[in-house]
């Protein structure tokens, strides 16, 4: 007998975080819930063929197994799940703190998730975290794999994405857009005279997208160019040294854009131990305007994000949300903006 000829009964214990069912995946899979359950927890006990079949049912109906037995659909885990990238950096630091003590005196406790920097992390995060069965989740940034929007909307659950900006959220959204940050700095530094660019970029997608909005400014800029040079993440201040000391030996650059503070403090430290006149010869941008920021000799100038507002805002959204008796999903954006702060290292 094989596995996909073996049909027991329905397990009691089937039910996912959402709408969707072991049952349904079952279904779609074309194959019996003991089977799913089988390429599930034990793959090894399948046949190939009928793993690959789960799993594209499982990506199509969104399932989360249902990691807490018993609990009721109605019940209450009085549990936040809150997914960043990092903590290292003050900024999601900041955010991080304000969403949780928002949070705490109303009886909720954070579930905190670092997710890096990259969609498939993210998944293997959220596949934990859904099956704890969170009463809200707070996601920093838009993009995610199919798979994670899949169970994301199939779980029904009120939802706050961070720290982006898309016409299509998920459910509700907090934040600022990346293009338009790289728009704002690129025409700032196009006033000051400024057209030979460098950017020393981490290799992430907002960072990337605050690129494109640069070189979007760039390229409708008569005699710009830009050169860019790409970091990991999370990004350093060796990194900075290193990738502007590429930039000062071979490209005939008047300003360094950094996608990170951490990363212009580098380029500063590079160019003063070249005697490199900053912002005479060149010019110095960051992002984030960290705490350290303004206490650089040049003070560096960088881009203001309110992580205090922007994390308030966000469980205030949550809050009013959980306590709806009923779910149901709005597609509400507030963008929070950004600002430039010009220091003198432009």
């Amino acid at each position: 007998m094989s596995d996909d000829d073996f049909s027991p009964p329905a397990l009691r214990s089937s039910r996912s975080t959402g709408s969707a069912r072991l049952t349904d995946v079952a279904r779609v899979a074309g194959v019996a819930p003991m089977t799913v359950s089988r390429a599930l927890n034990r793959p090894e006990l399948v046949s190939e063929a009928t793993r690959l079949k789960v799993q594209r049912a499982v990506l199509e109906t969104g399932y989360v197994p249902n990691r807490v037995a018993g609990a009721l659909a109605s019940s209450r885990s009085r549990l936040v799940a809150l997914l960043v990238p990092t903590v290292a950096h003050s900024l999601f630091a900041e955010v991080t703190q304000t969403i949780m003590a928002a949070l705490a005196p109303q009886g909720y406790q954070v579930m905190l998730g670092l997710v890096g920097y990259t969609p498939e992390q993210e998944e293997k995060i959220l596949e934990t975290v859904l099956s704890r069965r969170p009463d809200g989740i707070v996601l920093t940034g838009c993009r995610h794999s199919e798979l994670a929007r899949r169970r994301l909307l199939a779980a029904e659950v009120p939802l706050v994405e961070i720290w982006d900006m898309t016409d299509e959220p998920l459910d509700m959204l907090v934040g600022f857009s990346h293009e338009a940050v790289g728009e704002a700095v690129g025409r700032h530094l196009v006033e000051l005279g400024r057209r030979r660019i460098g950017v020393i970029s981490a290799d992430d997608s907002r960072a990337r997208r605050r690129v494109a909005g640069l070189a979007a400014v760039l390229h409708a800029t008569p005699d710009a160019s830009m050169t860019v040079r790409e970091v990991g993440t999370p990004s350093s201040m060796p990194w900075g040294r290193e990738k502007s000391a590429e930039l000062l030996d071979n490209e005939a650059v008047d300003a360094i854009v950094c996608s990170s503070d951490i990363l212009a403090m580098g380029v500063l430290a590079e160019a003063q131990s070249r005697g490199v006149d900053v912002p005479g010869a060149l010019a110095i941008m960051g992002f984030g305007d960290s705490s350290y920021a303004k206490a650089t000799f040049p003070a560096l100038s960088t881009v203001r994000i309110d992580g205090a507002t922007l994390g308030r805002r966000a469980a205030e959204h949550l809050l009013a949300r959980m306590a709806q008796p009923h779910f149901q999903r709005v597609e509400q954006t507030l963008d929070l903006g950004f600002e430039i702060v010009d220091r003198g290292t432009t």
